[in-house]
Formats: structure tokens, C-alpha cells, sequence
């Protein structure tokens, strides 16, 4: 970002405190209540109350200072109860106002628990329990019955209100809701009744014009996005529940704060949110303000900048919804394989530092209007709300033989120049009458022949590996992949699932009887990506880097720094952390580095005709994964590059994607968009800062 960028920003940000600070002067609405002089020394006949003024939420931009999400102004309608109850008339008030806000479609809140129409019924299990414990609360202190129902409940509020008989029932009972939110204020710690929020200016001018006695209107911000993209990782924001109070009330939030429910909005929610002020205003029997002044000053949260590029998000997205979409209309081969393809997910990492540069989830959706669709996402084909890159579990498949290599190898079975002689079905364990075969035997009825690791590798030959897996062990496999973070958790800031490795202990936890027993066979599947191994692309891609850094594992990570709300100061800046480590031998690295560049330099590699004349040196490997649901099978695919002084990562699954070797077209256009840019200096909001 430059400095007339920077500048444009700080003056939008000084523009819209500017108009808050005004219409925080302009109080639209008339009071009419007489009180005498309290001993805060306000006037006789008047009237003091307390308003909480929202802090801004920080903003999240990307690595070179892209705002992602950010704020607008907007406008809400408060009640404040103490007076409108002392009004003339508080019932038709709130009468004319329920009805103009039926007649422009504005929803206001509503939490009582009754259905809108007779027969009255109970609506509990539409509220959390946030919510219905507030209902418990309100009842309670009227003492009435727990029991009571839902029609004997209006028929005692109108009654207990005044309304009118002669209202119709729609009226009636809209008024006796918000009664009921007002009341919740004297019985629970609940803070002033917003009535409405974000609403919009003709709407604003029509409600003022009804002069509704303590009906205030406030400033706040609305959540903006200025982004479609990386909908599962920025998250969303809403009011916190019960559960979530119980931890933020000590940390001074009011009860219906509105803080991030998932994503990175959830995972750096105390960074965002800032600390909510609190406003002090009397006001005369007329309505005249006597007073307005802060008794604290709101300070807004603080911007997050995340390790993610835009640009980089944007190419794994579109490049991966084009992959899936064309083999869904295409198909791969004779059998069209891959036109069931489901979803797919792709991660890009910094091999040095565990930095996540994009994390891209297919099918996704938009946060822009994620409230109104969320009940169509729930049901949606393909689980579209499901983060693949975190939530997904997939067999590794071929992609996993890197591990089965440094297993053999440091176990001292075998060197990179030991050589098996593929005979296409594997015939260890044919007395009980398993015969795994090589993947080139089953498709074409050939074999690799006699070939060394690297070699084997670069052909993803299996029967190779179902020998150097038997000679390592499941013990020593098991711990090469452990170390390497595979069925551990990377770190990351959001929710992740863990998975599982395949070994005995896993499986006489996942199955009983003799589906239990470990045999000998699984030894040979697991030691190709198979058996009980389940992985998120995440963790794949947090093991590629590893296998990158020659064992040291860092943790994945969003977070580049924390930056104040006027970007000024440097609140936090994120260092890599290291997870693991494995001290894999020369021998092993330049087995399994060889190996990958083969795939890409020989004529029958697995990579060859994606990258073998790229200028830049790039390790790679495909994979094949069955997965037990019936379809085509999955496909993988990662790399790292350049392969002298590894950079970057990628990681990319497409569940019921036939095979990985044509997702090396994802990876050639993500590496395109990262070597063209990598020259540049990355520019950022802390080091533009205008003086």
C-alpha cells in the first residue's frame, strides 16, 4: 500500500468518526418524563441516562495491506424503557411504531417466545439458550408459573400492560413483545434495547417523525466485506451466547456484544473487538439535552493483517473451482473418471516460516449474504459451510511414500539406490489370499521393472513401496509420520480436525472383533497412503513444508502482525514457531527430493507434462486415493519449489477427483502468480504510515 492509498484510508476513517460524532449531537427523538434532581447534580425536572457507544471493530487485510473486511456506518434505535414507560401513552406508541415498521418490512427484535398468531404456541427451540434462560428469568420475577401457557401468557401480559381489548391480535401481541424485551432489562443484566439495527436513512426519517418518547437513535458500525474471497477462513460475526459470556464477561464485554463466531473473526476476537465507551446524556421535560458527554471514550479494536495474498487466494480458488467444474462435464480417460468430483481444497504455504499464503474451499460461498441464505448452505449439495482445507479428512494416497522413504532409509533397511523388482502383484502375502498390485499392472498389465527409491518416486510405483514399507515396520512409519505433523495438530488459529495415522492402536480403536486386528497386509497399505490414514490438506501441507525444511516443522499459521486501529503502531508481529522436528540423513533428503524433480524431468514421470520446462526447479507428487464411498477415486497432488532453496508449498485435494496428476495444473498457475510477484518488496500499512 502507498502512501496516497494509506492517506485515503485515514481520511475515510476520519470521515466516518466525524459523521458518528455528529449524529451522537443530534439526538432524534422527543422525551417526555419529569424526574427531580438526582444527586448527580442534574437539573430539577429532568431525566439522566446511560448509552453504550460501540467501538469500531478492527479491520483484516491481507499481506500487502488489502482491506478484506472492514466497517461502514450505520444506524440503530434504542428504547430506553425508564421513558418511554413514563409517557403519556407508551402502548400507542409503540403501537404506531410496530406498524410502520410492518408496513417498510423493517424486523425488529423480537425474543418473546410465542408464536406471532393464535393458537399461541411456544417457540423455545427457536432461541438459544441464552435466550430461553432470559425467559426464565422474566417469569421468575413475576412469580409466575413455569408452566404456564402460551395463550394464558398473553392473555396476563395484555393484561398486566393495559392493552387495549379492542386492538386487533397482531397489534396486541407485537406490543406485548416488545413490552417483554423492556421488561428483561429490570430482570437481567441485559444493556439497552436496541430495537432495530442498521437502518436505513428513509426509514430512520419516518420512525423519528412519530416522536416516540425514549426512542434513541445510536451510531455503530456494520461488518463490511470488500472481498468474496476466503469466505471459510475471514469467518462471521453475530451476538455471543451464554456459553460465550460465561468467558467474555471478564473481559468487560456487555452481554449482547457482537463478537466473531468463526473463522479468523473468532480466532483474533480480542485483538478485533476494542473496548465498548459508555455515554452520559440529560436531557429537560421537552426533550432539550441538557447534557452529553462520554464517561469513557469507545476505543476501537485493533487491525489484524494476515499472511494470506489476495492475489495468490484468488488463483487457488478459481483454479480449483475450474478443475472440479471440468471434470464434472469432461471426465478423465475411457471411463470418465471424475465426473462425481464432490469438492476440492488447496493450501499454499511458506516453507520458512509456516505462513498460510492462501487456503482456498470448494464449493464456497458469499459472507455478503451468508445470513440470509444460511438455512439453503446447511442443505446445499457438496456441504459448501465445510472448510476442506481444516475440516476434510482424506487418505493421503501416494503422496505419503515421502514418509515410507525417510522411515526405510534412516531406519537403515535400505539406501536412495536400493532396488526392488516390480512383478506387478505383490505376492508376500498370497497364502492368505491378498495380492496388492501395482497401480500400472492394474491399469495396463505392466510393471516398472527393477528400480531404485528415487526412480520409484518419480513412477509412483506401489510395489515398491509395499517391499521398503514391510522391510521399515509400521512402528518406525508411524513415527516418521508423527514427526512430520501427520495425525498432529499444525497450529492454525481456526477450528481444525486432527485425523488419524494408520497403526494398531488406531485401528482397534476405529473397529471391533477381528476387523480390529492388525495384519500384515495393512502394514503394505499404509506404507502407500492407504489403510486408516486420515489427513486434512492442511496437515499435508504442513508436511510438505516439513519435508521441505528437512525435518523442522513450523506452525501453520493466518497471523502476519497485529497493527492499531489508526495503523501507527505495532502491536504484535508473528514469528515462526517450530512444532516438531525429524533429523532426516542426506541419504533420505536427497532420496525423496531426487524423487520428486524426477517426476517432473523424466519422460514417464508422474509431473512430466505439467512442469518439465518450467524455468524454476519444482519437486512434486501425485497421488491416488480409494476412500471405501464408491465413485472415482480422490486425488492429490503437492510440491515444493524451487528445489535448491525451497520457498513454497502447495497442497491440493479434489475428493472423487480420478487422479493427481492433472491437478499440477493448479499448481502452475498458483507458482506463476507467487515467482512473478516474489520480487516485489511487500508494502504494508505499518512501514507507509503517514508521519
Amino acid at each position: 500500500m502507498n502512501q496516497h492509498k494509506f492517506s485515503f484510508r485515514v481520511g475515510l476513517l476520519l470521515i466516518l468518526v466525524a459523521v458518528m460524532s455528529a449524529v451522537f449531537l443530534v439526538q432524534l427523538y422527543h422525551v417526555q418524563v419529569t424526574e427531580a434532581s438526582d444527586e448527580s447534580g442534574a437539573p430539577a425536572n429532568s431525566f439522566t441516562y446511560y448509552t453504550r457507544v460501540t467501538a469500531a471493530r478492527g479491520e483484516i487485510l491481507d499481506r500487502n495491506g488489502n482491506v478484506l473486511v472492514g466497517n461502514r456506518a450505520s444506524f440503530n434505535l434504542a428504547l430506553v424503557a425508564d421513558v418511554l414507560v413514563n409517557s403519556d401513552d407508551p402502548n400507542e406508541y409503540l403501537r404506531q411504531l410496530v406498524v410502520l415498521c410492518r408496513e417498510r418490512g423493517l424486523e425488529y427484535a423480537d425474543h418473546f417466545p410465542v408464536t406471532m398468531e393464535k393458537p399461541y404456541e411456544y417457540t423455545t427451540d427457536e432461541y438459544s439458550s441464552t435466550w430461553n434462560g432470559y425467559f426464565k428469568d422474566f417469569l421468575q420475577a413475576r412469580d409466575w408459573d413455569s408452566d404456564i401457557s402460551a395463550p394464558q401468557l398473553v392473555k396476563r401480559m395484555r393484561e398486566r400492560y393495559d392493552i387495549p381489548v379492542d386492538w386487533s391480535e397482531e397489534d396486541a401481541r407485537a406490543v406485548v413483545s416488545i413490552r417483554y424485551e423492556m421488561a428483561l432489562r429490570y430482570c437481567t443484566i441485559l444493556p439497552t434495547y436496541i430495537f432495530l439495527e442498521d437502518v436505513d436513512s428513509a426509514s430512520l426519517a419516518a420512525i423519528t417523525d412519530l416522536n416516540v418518547p425514549g426512542l434513541n437513535v445510536e451510531t455503530s458500525t456494520v461488518r463490511e466485506y470488500y472481498t468474496d474471497r476466503a469466505p471459510h477462513i475471514l469467518g462471521y460475526t453475530g451476538k455471543m451466547d451464554r456459553d460465550e459470556w460465561a468467558y467474555y464477561k471478564d473481559l468487560d464485554y456487555e452481554m449482547d456484544a457482537t463478537v466473531g463466531k468463526a473463522g479468523l473473526e473468532r480466532a483474533f476476537e480480542e485483538q478485533l473487538h476494542g473496548r465498548d465507551g459508555l455515554r452520559k446524556t440529560v436531557i429537560s421535560a421537552d426533550g432539550t439535552i441538557l447534557e452529553e458527554s462520554y464517561v469513557t471514550e469507545p476505543i476501537a479494536g485493533n487491525n489484524v493483517e494476515l499472511s494470506i495474498d489476495l492475489n495468490l487466494q484468488a488463483t487457488a480458488e478459481d483454479k480449483l473451482e475450474e478443475m472440479i467444474l471440468w471434470l464434472r462435464e469432461n471426465g478423465l480417460g475411457s471411463k470418465k473418471q471424475g465426473m462425481d468430483a464432490e469438492g476440492g481444497a488447496c493450501v499454499v504455504m511458506k516453507v520458512k516460516t509456516g505462513e498460510i499464503l492462501a487456503s482456498a474451499s470448494y464449493p464456497d460461498y458469499d459472507l455478503k449474504t451468508f445470513s440470509e441464505n444460511y438455512n439453503e448452505l446447511l442443505t446445499a449439495e457438496y456441504d459448501p459451510l465445510i472448510n476442506r482445507v481444516t475440516q476434510g479428512l482424506y487418505p493421503p494416497g501416494s503422496i505419503f511414500k515421502m514418509v515410507t522413504t525417510v522411515a526405510a532409509i534412516d531406519s537403515g533397511v535400505i539406501d536412495r539406490y536400493f532396488q526392488v523388482e516390480d512383478k506387478g502383484i505383490y505376492m508376500r502375502f498370497a497364502d492368505v489370499g491378498y495380492y496388492p498390485r501395482c497401480m500400472l499392472y492394474t491399469t495396463a498389465g505392466a510393471s516398472h521393472g527393477v528400480i531404485n527409491c528415487m526412480q520409484a518416486l518419480a513412477v509412483s510405483c506401489n510395489y515398491y513401496f509395499y517391499e521398503i514399507g514391510w522391510l521399515a515396520g509400521i512402528d518406525k512409519i508411524d513415527a516418521t509420520a508423527k514427526a512430520l505433523g501427520l495425525g498432529e495438530s499444525t497450529g492454525v488459529e481456526i477450528y481444525e480436525e486432527i485425523g488419524h495415522r494408520a497403526n494398531p492402536e488406531v485401528k482397534d480403536k476405529l473397529y471391533t472383533g477381528d476387523y480390529s486386528v492388525w495384519y500384515g497386509g495393512d502394514v503394505v497399505s499404509a506404507a502407500i497412503g492407504q489403510s486408516e490414514h486420515l489427513y486434512t490438506p492442511l496437515q499435508l501441507c504442513s508436511y510438505v513444508c516439513a519435508l521441505a525444511n528437512k525435518g523442522i516443522r513450523y506452525q501453520a499459521t493466518f497471523l502476519r502482525r497485529v497493527i492499531s486501529a489508526d495503523y501507527q503502531e505495532l502491536m504484535e508481529e508473528k514469528q515462526p514457531t517450530v512444532m516438531s522436528t525429524l533429523d532426516i540423513s542426506d541419504e533420505a533428503y536427497a532420496a525423496y527430493s531426487e524423487g520428486m524433480r524426477m517426476s517432473v524431468t523424466e519422460w514417464n514421470g508422474t509431473s512430466h507434462s505439467v512442469f518439465s520446462d518450467y524455468p524454476i526447479k519444482v519437486c512434486a507428487k501425485t497421488g491416488t486415493a480409494e476412500h471405501g464411498s464408491g465413485g472415482s477415486d480422490n486425488g492429490s497432488y503437492v510440491l515444493y519449489a524451487p528445489m535448491d532453496d525451497p520457498e513454497i508449498a502447495i497442497m491440493i485435494y479434489v475428493q472423487k477427483g480420478a487422479q493427481g496428476g492433472n491437478l499440477g495444473r493448479i499448481a502452475k498457475s498458483i507458482l506463476d502468480v507467487y515467482f512473478s510477484a516474489s520480487s516485489a518488496v511487500d508494502t504494508v500499512p505499518f512501514e507507509n504510515r503517514v508521519d
